[in-house]
């Protein structure tokens, strides 16, 4: 991705006090895409096909902004354990936003698994966004791994898959 492209992108962002700079139709034109789900898959794939961190956030943008494709899944699944980004957070977002049973065990992994960078996070946001994600993903799937949730050593784990199980269960 060209210098240009990655500030388009991040002209998509809001930003307080500013807001947004850019707009949507100004990234589908200059990549010359009429469909930014598919453009935000396109620009994803080749991202994770370069090892691109920076790319994988500007793809990432894309996707929050215009949706994202099932046909992204298997580019977010393998992104959820790839320790070469930054961007886990916002790859349990556009899992949770597909709502895949296909999803489940890299939504696990992600509740288990904590990144270097954040090694800091005492609070968990990423397994709490794996566990939120979790929550909201149908099937049966799903709901075995948050119990197998509710043995975790880990308390926020343990309660955060407490409370997704008894939202589950309501009407």
């Amino acid at each position: 991705m060209t210098p240009e492209g990655r500030t388009l992108i991040l002209s998509l962002v809001f930003v307080p006090g500013r807001g947004r700079e850019g707009s949507p139709s100004d990234v589908l034109r200059h990549f010359g895409a009429s469909d930014g789900r598919v453009l935000g898959e396109g620009l994803l794939r080749d991202a994770v096909m370069r090892k691109s961190a920076e790319d994988v956030e500007m793809a990432l943008i894309v996707c929050a902004i215009f949706g994202v494709t099932a046909d992204a899944l298997d580019l977010l699944v393998h992104l959820c354990s790839a320790d070469w980004h930054y961007q886990h957070e916002n790859v349990l977002s556009a899992l949770d936003e597909l709502r895949q049973p296909a999803a489940v065990d890299a939504l696990y992994h992600a509740t288990q698994w904590i990144p270097e960078y954040l090694d800091y996070d005492e609070s968990r946001a990423l397994a709490t966004k794996a566990i939120w994600g979790l929550g909201n993903t149908p099937g049966p799937e799903a709901e075995q791994a948050l119990t197998r949730l509710l043995n975790s050593n880990d308390e926020i784990v343990r309660e955060g898959a407490k409370a997704q199980l008894a939202r589950r269960k309501k009407p």
